[in-house]
């Protein structure tokens, strides 16, 4: 089969939404390209109604699993549009002969800038202040200084160790858990999980949601951490046990938390995490820059495109799990 004859269903919201280069490259090598009427990532049985004629995959956040697959006969390739693999059946994938790839690294430089924006903001309270001036009144809200604090990150991929270099920069002392780096990058302390969470004033999450890693941050793993510090997360949503995160905040055990991931996004208007003035939520905003969705959009595009017509793409992903 050519690409010319392929019917793309592309679901992400901001796909080309910047730039239309990585739109206008698709639609001119391929067949027909179907967008989502949604507005929002797809469950997989919205998936299922709409994957029956369809030969390649461009996909956001959108939940596939095996049964997705079952009903896409002729589904060659899923290009990712992001790093994260974790919403995926890779391994029915697998068992189906289809292709998944995605964009490692297109993204990591705004989630890094995304993760030190939120630790500033958590550690100088600066969206309680406003809200407080909003509300009329005038009183300080005194936070904590990011230099000489130990900031602690889980995983130290391309994104982690970009948010090191980072806070190093700034002052920060940092130390790091992940098991599969070996160097980490200079003034950076590699350590055992326990030990990073155990000395962190700051706890920055960098992790994918995987087995070993959903939970992780649980009541106990919330009891290790020092009074009075700050949990940050753009990772997943699925990394923390939120009751937990919400009794560790209520008992004043932590000072905040920022969050730009939870379990169901967008929540409930009563999840307990909102309204809170110790918490920051924002809308799993940490890779959308100009610059992060069109780098996405283009290596997605090509990465379908070098599956369709029979090529070897840069980034596959193994049913293993989420390389990148």
């Amino acid at each position: 089969m050519r690409a010319a004859d392929a019917t793309v269903l592309v679901t992400p919201r901001s796909f080309a939404s910047v730039d239309p280069a990585p739109r206008t490259r698709l639609e001119a090598a391929v067949g027909e390209v179907r967008g989502n009427d949604l507005g929002r990532p797809m469950t997989a049985g919205e998936l299922r109604e709409r994957v029956g004629d369809v030969d390649a995959l461009l996909a956001g956040l959108d939940e596939i699993d095996a049964s997705v697959f079952a009903a896409a006969p002729r589904l060659r390739v899923i290009a990712r549009y992001g790093a994260g693999v974790d919403r995926i059946d890779l391994r029915a994938a697998a068992e189906h002969g289809v292709v998944v790839t995605n964009t490692p690294g297109a993204n990591a430089e705004a989630v890094a800038e995304f993760a030190l924006g939120l630790i500033l903001a958590g550690l100088r309270r600066i969206a309680a202040g406003d809200r407080t001036v909003r509300d009329g009144a005038w009183a300080v809200q005194r936070g904590r200084e990011l230099a000489g604090s130990t900031v602690g990150l889980l995983g130290l991929g391309r994104i982690g160790a970009a948010t090191a270099r980072r806070l190093v920069a700034l002052g920060a002392r940092v130390v790091a858990f992940d098991p599969a780096v070996r160097e980490a990058p200079q003034g950076v302390l590699l350590l055992p999980r326990d030990e990073v969470v155990a000395q962190a004033d700051v706890l920055s999450l960098h992790l994918p949601a995987l087995p070993a890693t959903r939970d992780m941050v649980d009541a106990a793993l919330l009891a290790r951490m020092p009074r009075g510090a700050l949990l940050v997360n753009t990772a997943r949503g699925e990394l923390v046990v939120e009751e937990d995160l919400v009794a560790a905040l209520d008992a004043g055990h932590l000072a905040g938390a920022a969050l730009d991931t939870l379990r169901d996004e967008p929540p409930a208007p009563d999840h307990p995490l909102l309204g809170r003035p110790d918490v920051i939520v924002t809308p799993h905003a940490a890779p959308h820059t100009r610059e992060a969705v069109t780098a996405m959009g283009l290596t997605a595009v090509q990465e379908l495109l070098t599956v369709l017509e029979d090529g070897t793409p840069r980034f596959p992903v193994p049913p293993t799990g989420d390389r990148a």
